[in-house]
């Protein structure tokens, strides 16, 4: 299994060596940790990976020495007391001359450092050449996010049958369903939890306060966990004791989005399709109060490319994962978002969130 594990990151070094001459470079640094993670196998928090042409080094300071060197058994591990001075050394010791450099990522701090450190050398900015470097998820990247699917979907479930009632506070929910999921076996949150009940829910990225939810209210929960250093994201809005007509329209206009466009995606559909679906689906009604875009890639991160988007130019392909989340949000009053999380196949996709998107009164 560890031979399979270690072959795999070898696989995806190789994968971006083969890219060197339409790049125009010699080699490459990688400073996004996440990426880090992705070509290595390193869980650190702070290092520097340098591919040349053949070869592949992770440069890490004292605090990482022994962890790296357990982790990334196939790739060679260089430790630092300077992290600029580490890079220097290696540029040198591997003959590097045009080095790609994560220009998203790479600070301007970082780029004068490595500017006056690698006089003899051109660095050259990598923007949307690496976007797309961790878009195709393998067998064990997609076995790895179902499972921390199952976990949230499991702890979301769990709230529904004991904690979703009026009185409780949004903080409370929150708290309530991340000891949830951590007692299940996730290893951490993908990201800050939202809890948002009643006009707190037109905000899309509202943050669990103490106000306590009522009889009427929608919640909408936006929650994922992280198994394996990989993230699942779901998005469930829950009614609280009975709807008014507005309300019950609004969520069946959601959920006729939410379900077409998850039924239009498969390979070599455009992202931006994707969105222009949700947006006519919800007509002119509704489409002013959705102010997001309908999806994102998903991961190492939460959020990472494709993006599906009006003004997106990716197009998805067969291994991808993106979320569908589309939402209505009334300022000041109520707010909906339906969302989950697709696994993009040849010719449709698989739904790897588990909870069910009916409308649930409690």
């Amino acid at each position: 299994m560890q031979q399979a594990i270690n072959d795999a990151f070898l696989n995806r070094i190789s994968a971006v060596q083969k890219k060197f001459p339409s790049y125009q470079v010699n080699g490459i640094l990688f400073s996004n940790i996440s990426n880090i993670r992705y070509l290595s196998g390193f869980t650190g928090s702070d290092g520097v990976l340098v591919l040349s042409s053949d070869t592949a080094w992770l440069l890490v300071d004292g605090r990482y020495t022994t962890q790296a060197a357990a982790e990334v058994q196939p790739i060679s591990v260089v430790q630092y007391q300077n992290k600029i001075q580490g890079i220097e050394q290696t540029v040198k010791e591997l003959g590097l001359t045009k080095i790609g450099f994560e220009a998203s990522f790479v600070s301007m701090e970082m780029y004068n450092d490595l500017t006056r450190s690698l006089k003899k050398a051109k660095l050259v900015p990598l923007g949307d050449e690496l976007r797309l470097l961790r878009a195709y998820k393998d067998k064990h990247e997609i076995a790895v996010m179902k499972k921390a699917a199952a976990i949230a979907s499991a702890a979301v479930a769990t709230a529904l049958a004991c904690e979703i009632q009026p009185g409780w506070t949004e903080q409370e929910m929150a708290l309530q369903l991340e000891m949830t999921a951590r007692r299940a076996g996730a290893e951490q949150i993908a990201f800050e939890t939202i809890i948002a009940s009643g006009e707190n829910a037109a905000l899309p990225h509202a943050q669990p306060t103490n106000r306590k939810i009522r009889n009427g209210d929608f919640v909408v929960i936006d929650f994922g966990v992280k198994y394996q250093g990989y993230c699942s994201d779901e998005t469930c809005t829950f009614a609280i004791g009975e709807l008014t007509v507005d309300q019950k329209n609004a969520y069946r206009a959601v959920l006729q989005a939410h379900d077409e466009a998850i039924a239009s995606i498969k390979a070599g559909i455009a992202a931006a399709d994707v969105d222009a679906l949700v947006r006519r689906v919800l007509g002119k009604k509704y489409s002013r109060y959705f102010v997001h875009g309908t999806g994102h890639g998903v991961g190492l991160e939460v959020h990472e490319a494709p993006r599906l988007a009006p003004n997106s130019q990716d197009v998805l392909n067969a291994g991808m994962v993106v979320t569908v989340e589309p939402g209505l949000y009334y300022p000041g009053r109520w707010g909906i978002r339906i969302e989950d999380t697709v696994f993009v196949k040849e010719n449709s996709c698989e739904i790897i969130t588990k909870m069910k998107k009916d409308t649930i009164i409690e």
